[in-house]
């Protein structure tokens, strides 16, 4: 039998490896911002183009490559970082598996300028698909610029699983912004399409998490600093009552490395335990300094998940330094068991002798004596009017007048006083729908039992409706009797500017879109104004995250995301004439069987089917 296994072709090789690495865009601008830092640049440049698909471009001012390391920088597990397996454990540094740009090689047009600073001119490579076209030398600043163009244009198939350019395009702002705020020490700005969306300077923390979200986040955060032998704290965390629905602001940095951790997560959400509200999730950026000795970073490909050796310390300390926080700055309420000052003795008192207080008691004072007298006078009063027989004047007249009059009365409890189980009252009286736990509605049919998701089956109605009235474009709005203005970060107001003549068409007008806050000054009728903030932040994340997906309009998007935050939720109680409207409206839909999404609104139960549960 002839032999099977074989050893793969290098290119082969290097696009599985960029399976792993490079998933979408996002990943090429993770591994090229973290390449920049490595070098030591101090300023950092981003250019993308259609969402990172034709164009994803890095210039730094680092210390960049001779010829012989830009060339071998294309080749598999080529590092300058690490030299042996030891090193893994004492990592300073961000990309060390040294597959990055032999991974990004494989799949796209690579063009890559570097000059260090001693010399006079510097070099060019460009690469198609793993193979080097040519090798130049080329004038250049010093530093290095990266340009990845044409992504996956060998792998078609991978392209056609990229998302729209929005949702893309949110994946890279997320990855601009995990590098950009853990060094706030450096400056970072952002390109897109030609237009600058982020010019962010050196600063301190807390201006840098402002220069990224908008200058009304300063007044959300709360300071959190810890330090201790195992741990080092720094960071803020939310406010409780800006807390959102989404868990967009929300960011870990281990040795200025961003992850994720849903233990450490857990920690934080304890420690705001009974200050948010259902459904809210508070916003934190903390950084945290540990030993690299005690984790391990090297577990995922995109190193995003760091094993500790001591999780539970870390959650104990994490745990109690946000409380602290929290109530060290009156967020939360605490046990204060120190002095209170204003309890303390006024100061002129201080050394004035104290004296008992003197009682005078009127010993003659007797209180039966005054009740008494005042029972005497109560028993001798006896009203006796003079003219006493005009009360009785005509009364032998009224009576008789009652007595002939007595035929012609008509009592008015007579007419609803009628036969309990008189028919017509039966059938008016008759309740045809049930609300059975705040959470379905149950409504007999002809077969047997129907029961409804009011929530579903409202989310279908509504849906319906802002459907059509964004298809007509005749929606009907209500004018607020003050301006609602909203304060949103600039890629929150790229996306509602996209949204902007859809919203229009269901009812919302706006006055201004400015940078970072939208007026509006009218609304859909449904729609109250305290819910239009949660409306418009529940519409973003959708939109950011694609719910449903690209192959929906972002009309259909729009009606669907409107109609999952108006619909009734389930605990609602409903009188019932509300749910029977409900019913009615349901099955006046063009598909009353599933909601937007998909889901079943209504089951129906036979009589057949209930006689067998008896059985």
């Amino acid at each position: 039998m002839s032999d099977i296994i074989q050893l793969l072709p290098d290119h082969v090789a290097n696009q599985i490896a960029a399976g792993e690495v490079v998933q979408r865009p996002a990943s090429v601008v993770k591994e090229l911002l973290e390449n920049a830092i490595d070098a030591g640049a101090t300023t950092i440049k981003l250019i993308i183009k259609d969402a990172g698909k034709t164009l994803i471009q890095v210039i730094d001012d680092g210390k960049g490559m001779s010829t012989t390391d830009a060339r071998l920088s294309f080749e598999r597990h080529a590092t300058s970082k690490i030299r042996t397996a030891d090193d893994l454990f004492q990592l300073h540094t961000k990309g060390f598996r040294g597959e990055a740009l032999a991974s990004i090689a494989a799949i796209a047009h690579v063009e890559l300028k570097t000059k260090q600073e001693q010399d006079d001119v510097g070099n060019t490579i460009v690469i198609e698909g793993s193979n080097v076209v040519s090798q130049e030398v080329v004038v250049t600043p010093k530093g290095t610029s990266i340009a990845v163009k044409n992504l996956f244009f060998n792998i078609p198939a991978r392209r056609n699983f990229l998302k729209s350019n929005t949702v893309e395009l949110r994946h890279i702002i997320d990855e601009f912004h995990r590098v950009a705020l853990a060094h706030p020490n450096l400056s970072f700005a952002m390109y897109n399409n030609g237009s600058e969306t982020f010019n962010l300077p050196i600063s301190n923390y807390r201006q840098r998490i402002v220069n990224i979200f908008g200058t009304k986040t300063n007044e959300k955060l709360v300071p959190v600093d810890e330090d201790t032998e195992v741990l080092k704290i720094s960071g803020f965390v939310g406010k409780p009552e800006y807390a959102k629905k989404t868990r967009g602001e929300q960011y870990f940095f281990v040795n200025d490395r961003f992850i994720k951790s849903a233990y450490l997560n857990h920690a934080i959400a304890s420690a705001f335990d009974g200050l948010l509200k259902n459904g809210t999730h508070p916003s934190y950026f903390l950084n945290l300094k540990v030993d690299p000795q005690t984790i391990d970073i090297n577990i995922h490909p995109t190193k995003t998940e760091i094993k500790f050796d001591d999780e539970h310390t870390l959650y104990a300390l994490l745990r109690s330094a946000v409380k602290h926080s929290l109530g060290q700055f009156n967020i939360a309420p605490v046990l204060d068991f120190e002095r209170d000052s204003n309890l303390d003795t006024p100061y002129s008192y201080n050394n004035t002798q104290t004296s008992t207080p003197t009682i005078e008691v009127d010993r003659s004072f007797n209180p039966f004596q005054e009740e008494k007298q005042r029972g005497k006078q109560t028993t001798a009063f006896k009203p006796t009017p003079n003219n006493w027989d005009s009360l009785y004047v005509g009364l032998e007249s009224k009576g008789t007048k009652t007595q002939q009059d007595f035929s012609e009365v008509h009592f008015e409890s007579e007419e609803s006083t009628g036969s309990l189980f008189s028919e017509d009252k039966q059938i008016d009286n008759i309740q045809t729908t049930y609300q059975l736990h705040n959470k379905y509605i149950v409504s007999t049919i002809k077969s047997g039992m129907l029961v409804i998701d009011q929530h579903r089956a409202h989310q279908r109605i509504l849906y319906e409706d802002f459907l059509k009235n964004m298809t007509i474009k005749e929606a009907v709005s209500q004018q607020l009797l003050f301006p609602l203005q909203l304060h949103f970060s600039v890629q929150d107001i790229e996306i509602i500017n996209q949204l902007k003549e859809d919203l229009e068409h269901t009812g919302f007008i706006f006055s201004s879109v400015n940078k970072e806050s939208v007026e509006i000054i009218g609304v859909p009728v449904s729609v109250p104004e305290s819910e239009v903030s949660i409306i418009l932040e529940q519409l973003i994340s959708d939109v950011e995250h694609e719910v449903p997906d690209t192959h929906f309009s972002a009309t259909d998007l729009l009606a669907k995301s409107m109609a999952k935050s108006l619909a009734i939720k389930t605990g609602q109680s409903l009188q019932k004439d509300e749910q029977e409207h409900l019913v009615n409206r349901l099955f006046a839909c063009k598909e009353p069987n599933v909601s937007p999404t998909n889901r079943t609104t209504f089951v129906t139960m036979s009589v057949d089917e209930l006689d067998k549960k008896f059985i």
